[in-house]
């Protein structure tokens, strides 16, 4: 699949401003609203565009705690790690999880309220997931960039997708 400038230009604008009007994307971008519409939902059916966020204030709504959790599982089995993406899936409060290559198998950002909920959901819900083998976490003081718009030449008359 190919993105012309155009389509480039709409990611870019839709990354900034999701909740921007077909007519005023259209206006950005130079088309009529109707060939607007139908590049974005191509984009949306190829799974380029996965889905639409609001970005929420945490302070604002009583979410003042943010931590980084790095940890390991005791063992590397198949069923293991299978449990351990389950019961990861389940527990709101784990708003990220990756995977990672170096000393730990993951990465965890998790959002509570405060220093007791933290130690709530250590206690209630990660000490319970038999497959942690060991835990550290880093607690995030202020955030000082998040980027919505990843890191495309937008500039580029056609991009190749592979």
């Amino acid at each position: 699949m190919k993105l012309d400038k155009i389509d480039l230009k709409i990611l870019k604008i839709l990354q900034q401003k999701g909740k921007i009007t077909n007519v005023q994307l259209s206006n950005q971008v130079g088309l009529s609203p109707g060939p607007t519409l139908e590049r974005v939902r191509k984009l949306e059916s190829s799974g380029i565009i996965k889905n639409y966020h609001a970005r929420l204030d945490l302070n604002k709504i009583g979410l003042g705690f943010t931590a980084l959790i790095n940890l390991s599982l005791g063992r590397q089995k198949e069923n293991t790690i299978m449990n351990f993406k389950k019961a990861i899936s389940e527990i709101d409060e784990v708003v990220e999880c990756y995977q990672l290559t170096g000393n730990y198998d993951y990465q965890l950002k998790v959002v509570v309220k405060d220093i007791p909920s933290f130690e709530a959901l250590i206690a209630d819900k990660l000490s319970k997931i038999e497959e942690i083998g060991s835990m550290q976490t880093m607690v995030v003081l202020s955030e000082l960039k998040q980027n919505s718009v990843v890191p495309l030449d937008y500039s580029l008359d056609i991009y190749e997708i592979k």
